[in-house]
């Protein structure tokens, strides 16, 4: 431990900027480093289609949402929680609300509000930010070094050093996972990484991909074997997108590695049990079209009539008995998932055996990591930012115990009354 402790973080993501604000706050100096010219990207996207920052669902099925994590995080989700979250982006002067979802979402703030008050407040404390600081490993001595943006290899000393690099989607905004090198070099185990919350691969015909691009399949039902989401999917060029297709991706994913069959199904009308449909369906249509009809009868437009059009036999289109089957389970073929630069997150990393309970490398001591760096996943809604949150947050509090201070708590109005 060097004399005066100066701390090193690494990554202005979410995590790392969560990170600096324990430390900070603890009355550390700290320095925190950024591969690209700016803080919070990542961040920033995130904001694009509203900032849904958390979410209020209970300790428990929360947990549950980081799949075989759930044990870990859980335990995480105690040391900065939902509410803890919630409480600290008050203090920030952001105030938040619940969405009729369960998701949590500022009230009068966008991500840019956001991130430009929390960079201010970690300026005035004292936290330096070096942009253009690509990290390379360690130096003999252990301190981190960097390549800067005129071709110099710098060396920063460091008492202790806590890295939020990210994982490997979206590398435009710097998690190009390009830090896996320099930690493999030091006998940590990483899983590889692969696409999360990501859309899929169809071979559709010319015409789907010309005619139905960008538009919406409203209110479906999405299942793959003992699983289903339910919510609006989107027609690409190159597949579906969409929240219920991310939710079921991990799973796709993980079928099409093992190099077996994927079989997902779409329920095109899933406020309709099958004995009514096929009622509504078996009513004489005279000399109407059968798009027409269907939209008469069972509200059923534009593309998804077009799947029907592009995926089943034409003989089964006159069966009213086959016809109403296929809607409420019209199976599609997949090829892939799309690449990992395009997903929301990314899963692989430094599995969590490779750390203690504060987030600490066993084989590199004083060497904290958090965030996306680590082999987790969770969906959207709330889960992935909640994670960068709390294990920047418990990373942050083992760096401070390593080197013997006394970690901040959370405001205590965030705890439940026992």
């Amino acid at each position: 431990m060097k004399e005066m402790p100066r701390v090193a973080v690494i990554g202005c993501g979410p995590a790392g900027l969560m990170a600096a604000t324990v430390l900070s706050e603890a009355g550390l100096v700290v320095d925190i480093f950024e591969t690209k010219g700016s803080a919070g990207r990542k961040f920033l996207v995130a904001g694009r289609g509203g900032l849904n920052l958390t979410h209020s669902e209970q300790a428990e099925p929360f947990a549950a949402r980081y799949g075989n994590n759930a044990a870990i995080f859980k335990k995480l989700l105690t040391v900065f929680s939902p509410a803890d979250l919630r409480a600290w982006l008050r203090e920030l002067g952001v105030e938040t609300f619940i969405g009729t979802s369960g998701r949590v979402f500022p009230k009068d703030a966008t991500a840019p509000d956001i991130l430009k008050i929390w960079l201010e407040t970690l300026g005035k404390r004292g936290v330096v930010f070096h942009y253009h600081h690509r990290w390379q490993g360690f130096s003999q001595t252990g301190d981190p070094l960097f390549l800067t943006e005129t071709g110099v290899l710098r060396e920063f000393p460091a008492s202790a050093v806590l890295l939020a690099l990210g994982g490997a989607s979206w590398p435009q905004t710097g998690s190009d996972g390009s830090w896996t090198a320099f930690l493999a070099a030091k006998g940590i185990f990483l899983e590889p990484f692969r696409p999360a919350n990501c859309g899929i691969e169809v071979a559709w015909s010319e015409h789907i991909r010309t005619h139905f691009s960008g538009k919406p399949l409203k209110n479906i039902l999405l299942r793959c074997g003992d699983r289903q989401a339910t919510g609006d999917v989107i027609i690409t060029t190159h597949g579906l997108e969409g929240g219920p297709v991310y939710a079921l991706s991990g799973m796709i994913r993980d079928l099409l590695e093992k190099n077996s069959p994927v079989p997902i199904f779409l329920d095109l009308k899933r406020d309709l049990l099958l004995e009514r449909l096929q009622e509504k369906l078996e009513q004489p249509r005279s000399k109407e079209s059968l798009a027409n009809f269907l939209r008469k009868a069972i509200h059923l437009t534009g593309p998804a009539y077009s799947l029907l059009r592009e995926i089943c036999p034409p003989e089964d289109l006159k069966n009213p008995a086959i016809l109403a089957g296929h809607i409420k389970n019209l199976p599609v073929p997949i090829i892939k998932t799309r690449p990992l630069a395009e997903a929301i997150s990314s899963a692989g990393g430094i599995t969590f055996p490779e750390v203690n309970a504060d987030l600490m490398l066993h084989k590199l001591p004083g060497v904290f990591v958090a965030g996306e760096m680590l082999d987790w996943e969770a969906p959207t809604g709330g889960y992935l930012l909640q994670g960068a949150f709390s294990t920047g947050y418990q990373a942050a509090k083992g760096l401070l115990k390593w080197l013997g201070h006394t970690p901040p708590q959370p405001p205590p109005s965030s705890r439940p009354k026992s």
